[in-house]
């Protein structure tokens, strides 16, 4: 009797625990119950992101379908041209190896865009290391400024290719001279947005510097940087589309792996879809470079 006393008390003292864990989970799972019959009971919401997702979706899906249309339009009345469904069947097949190597000039177009972004990765970097410091002492000193303003609205304008004798004559070679014209034809909006932005900023602040008589590199990490890096990420952003664009008609003179040769050889071998998807692989790259600098400006911007 005393052992089924004691086990009595100990259920008396286990089940309103037991009882309490079994009511809290029963009262979530009608929490959540009622969250989902809320939802659904709420058609105004489905509503509103459906509207919202139309809304994003439909206009790049017109304007796709519509440039899709022209171009089969085009095509039909042009045979040397192919149409959409031709160009994509050969992409299918082009992207299906496309690293595959039968030769130094006989790659897949995997090997030639990788080869291309780098060629743009060494002659950006390079306009990068040399433009942004230029900018910033260009918009700080005004005896700089005025000496090397006549030369930079001189050699701006200068067409891109204009450089690639000057590259050739210089290193020889073809690889370097297109480096060379990259790198010359990214600099200027590096130089042009980083020394805007000090020439923008307030002179109250460089007169506190003055009064707190702070070096000159205090000015540029406290004061020049965080006030510059919005122009000088623009110029960065202008710099990289400049060299994507200059990289392909530099490959296309200088031969050798890349894009720009890529297209050119397909010319010679007349398979025009293949330079159709050369320009859609472009284009998308450049987009995608443009993209990840976008998002290195917002990071930047809220932090």
């Amino acid at each position: 009797m005393s052992a089924i006393r004691v086990t009595n008390e100990c259920l008396k003292i286990i089940m309103p625990d037991s009882e309490t864990v079994v009511t809290s989970k029963r009262l979530s799972a009608v929490a959540s119950v009622e969250k989902i019959e809320s939802g659904k009971g709420n058609p105004g919401r489905i509503r509103q992101m459906a509207g919202d997702a139309i809304k994003w979706l439909l206009p790049p899906a017109l304007g796709l379908a519509l440039f899709i249309g022209i171009w089969a339009l085009v095509a039909q009345t042009t045979p040397t041209l192919p149409g959409p469904m031709k160009t994509w069947a050969s992409a299918v097949e082009l992207f299906s190896d496309p690293f595959y190597q039968k030769g130094p000039n006989d790659q897949g177009i995997g090997w030639n865009i990788l080869a291309s972004l780098h060629r743009v990765a060494i002659g950006f970097g390079m306009a990068a290391a040399i433009g942004i410091p230029l900018g910033f002492m260009i918009g700080r000193f005004k005896f700089l400024n005025a000496m090397t303003a006549p030369i930079i609205s001189l050699l701006r304008p200068v067409s891109p290719l204009a450089w690639l004798p000057i590259g050739l004559l210089v290193f020889k070679a073809a690889n370097p001279a297109a480096i060379w014209v990259i790198f010359i034809s990214a600099i200027w909006p590096m130089i042009i947005n980083t020394a805007v932005g000090v020439n923008r900023i307030p002179q109250d602040y460089m007169n506190v510097a003055k009064v707190l008589n702070l070096s000159e590199w205090k000015i540029f990490t406290k004061i020049l940087f965080p006030a510059v890096l919005p122009y000088m990420i623009t110029g960065i952003r202008l710099s990289i589309g400049v060299a994507w664009l200059v990289i392909v008609a530099a490959e296309m003179l200088t031969g050798g792996v890349g894009i720009g040769f890529w297209v050119w050889d397909e010319w010679n071998n007349l398979n025009v879809e293949h330079i159709i998807i050369a320009i859609f692989i472009v284009g998308i790259v450049g987009l995608l470079l443009e993209q990840m600098l976008v998002l290195l400006a917002k990071r930047f911007s809220y932090e």
